[in-house]
């Protein structure tokens, strides 16, 4: 595992690295340029070289690099701007003689390309070392860590002489290096341990080598391990060596069995620590990783052809291995995932993917804050919905089996389904219109089964909610609930798609309240108006919530009124505060189930479709009329011939 073969090793498919050289007037960046290609001291160069290409074979990883010498004259700072944005890596020089450059990398040009936002890697070169006064020798280690500790971005620090041909091949190694094997993704510098994301990685690709799922890569395993990343087999002197360095150094890393994970840990942080970061990327790379340390984009099938009112779902094979993970990683069997067995379901991952919104605090937990199996598949119906991709790539973090694009299915269109006046859906999303202080959040609230609040607060961005509903006949459908804020429904509706998505809408108002019932079907119009104007109708629920308040007068005279207008079920009641919900989420789901009923319908809507039916039966009669005068002019043509022939 420590050696690796002869040639090149994966290089995160650059086909070259751009360096671009700063620093002082002076420093001696053009001689080292010079030198770097030539393997010759330059008598003369000139002020500023153009660009220097080193060929492919001049470093072990056969990427050609190309070398920008640059002018530090103020008159040229755009220029050097321009350079600086397009490099791979910089080489940062001052002049082992000249004490003042040293400490302009400090107080100039370190801050200038943070300035410039010049995110890459920074390799520190000492030019013109064979010049140092002998009597002022300095330990560049006491000199460059201040430094480093407050520049990150200072890969490494390097001392040459051009003149004496000393390290100078070395100064463009370590900036090549720097931009095909960082240390950045993988090694924390200040702590000296792997990153957690490294960790991860290696633990998914330790799994995958596990082939006997026995905790510990057997001889046999470490050298199939060792051909797949270096094409070439261990000795079986070396695989004792290995074990060997680890066992001295930690005894947990190594038992009967052979290498554990933790051994394999501390053999990357080793090779890390002592510079040999090409095996550890080397590994990574040949597992599919990127510099990011994610599976690269390749991998993930991330196109998906469906039009925009259809959606995706995981099929059911997907959600039967789901269900083992569950009970695999239900370490006390309690019948949830608390945190800490999620953290560890998802070790293999980058990061946990329910962290942030729009999944985190989407489904129902318990009182412990785990999540039941209802809930497990509920987070993964969301992210399927709202993700694909993102969900394919977890699945194949956490070891899904076989071809991770056959977890996933596109439903039919719900122009389809209506026609069909069913749909063929599991998982159903539901707009959630309303103005503030209706109910809106309460309603999600309660979805999750969460205690009522007195406490109102209105919300300012979208927020999702998802749960399985139980359906009569034992039948499991998942439904999303989605929040639209009130301020955010005009901008929603900009997009003509906007609708497009959506299985149901439901419109909540304060029954007590009639300013809120007014608003509540000011937004039914103009959603049902979008619909009717694309072409995406949804069908839609009104919900009259806070029943438990008397409501405003007129009530149920005005909501009678504008169901029976709008052709749609009159308000269903709830209060969420004394939990009575009329059966809302059951309801809600009946109406995605069958999309061609409770679809609303506006005034000009209505005129609308008058103005074309008058329009096609005018078509019509024109047509048949158009078809009579046809008939008549051929049969007065016969008439008239047979007339001429008798005579």
């Amino acid at each position: 595992m420590a050696r690796a073969a002869a040639g090149a090793v994966p290089s995160a498919g650059k086909a070259g690295v751009r360096i671009v050289v700063v620093g002082d007037r002076g420093t001696g960046k053009s001689s080292l340029i010079c030198t770097a290609a030539t393997d010759v001291f330059p008598a003369n160069v000139p002020p500023v070289l153009p660009p220097t290409r080193l060929p492919e074979d001049f470093y072990p990883d056969r990427v050609p690099l190309t070398i920008i010498d640059t002018s530090s004259r103020v008159e040229d700072s755009g220029k050097l701007g321009e350079e600086l944005r397009r490099a791979d890596a910089v080489v940062l020089t001052y002049a082992c003689d000249q004490p003042a450059t040293l400490d302009r990398l400090s107080t100039f040009w370190l801050p200038e390309l943070r300035r410039l936002e010049v995110k890459v890697p920074v390799i520190v070169v000492g030019c013109k070392l064979d010049l140092r006064d002998e009597h002022q020798q300095i330990s560049l280690d006491h000199v460059m860590t201040p430094i480093m500790q407050q520049f990150r971005e200072i890969e490494t620090c390097i001392e040459c002489s051009a003149y004496k041909q000393i390290q100078i091949p070395e100064v463009f190694y370590y900036a090549q290096k720097a931009v095909l094997h960082p240390t950045g993704p993988l090694f924390d510098q200040e702590t000296q341990t792997l990153k957690p994301r490294c960790v991860r990685a290696l633990k998914r690709i330790f799994i995958l080598c596990d082939q006997d799922r026995d905790g510990a890569l057997s001889d046999a395993e470490l050298n199939d391990f060792q051909v797949k990343c270096f094409n070439a087999p261990l000795q079986p002197s070396e695989i004792v060596g290995v074990k060997r360095v680890v066992q001295e150094k930690l005894s947990e890393g190594v038992n009967e069995h052979g290498l554990t994970l933790t051994g394999f840990l501390f053999l990357h942080a080793l090779f890390i620590e002592k510079g040999r970061l090409e095996t550890t990327w080397t590994v990574l790379r040949k597992f599919g990783y990127d510099n990011d340390i994610k599976l690269a984009e390749n991998l993930i099938p991330s196109s998906f052809k469906k039009s925009p009112d259809q959606s995706v779902e995981l099929t059911n094979e997907a959600i039967e291995y789901l269900r083992g993970i569950f009970e695999l990683f239900d370490m006390d069997e309690d019948g949830a995932l608390r945190p800490l067995e999620i953290e560890d379901l998802f070790s293999t991952a980058p990061e946990c993917p329910w962290n942030e919104a729009p999944y985190k605090d989407a489904a129902e937990k318990t009182a412990l804050e785990g999540l039941t199996l209802d809930g497990f598949l509920s987070q993964w119906a969301l992210m399927t919905l709202l993700d694909p991709a993102r969900t394919l790539e977890n699945l194949i973090y956490i070891g899904y089996p076989g071809d991770p694009s056959s977890a996933i299915r596109v439903t039919k269109t719900r122009k389809n389904n209506r026609k069909k006046q069913q749909s063929d859906r599991n998982v159903f999303q539901c707009l959630v219109f309303g103005p503030k202080k209706a109910g809106k959040s309460a309603l999600l609230n309660s979805f999750l089964g969460r205690p009522f609040s007195e406490s109102c607060s209105s919300s300012t961005d979208e927020r999702y909610a998802v749960n399985v509903v139980d359906q009569p006949g034992g039948v499991k459908k998942t439904l999303v609930l989605r929040e639209i804020p009130e301020d955010g429904v005009k901008k929603m509706l900009v997009n003509k798609e906007a609708l497009a998505a959506c299985d149901i809408a439901v419109f909540v108002h304060d029954s007590s309240d009639e300013s809120s019932w007014k608003r509540a079907t000011e937004l039914l119009v103009e959603v049902a108006s979008h619909g009717e104007i694309t072409g995406f109708e949804v069908p839609c629920l009104i919900v009259a919530a806070k029943d438990d308040l008397d409501p405003f007068p007129m009530a149920i005279q005005d909501s009678t009124r504008v169901s029976q207008d709008m052709g749609i079920e009159a308000p269903i009641p709830i209060s969420t505060k004394l939990g009575d919900f009329s059966n809302i989420f059951r309801r809600i789901v009946n109406a995605a189930e069958h999309p061609h009923l409770s679809i609303p319908e506006t005034e000009a809507g209505r005129s609308r479709k008058q103005y074309h039916r008058l329009v096609n039966r005018s078509l019509m009669f024109v047509s048949v009329g158009a078809a009579v005068a046809i008939v008549g002019l051929a049969a007065y043509r016969v008439y008239s011939a047979r007339k001429n022939a008798s005579s």
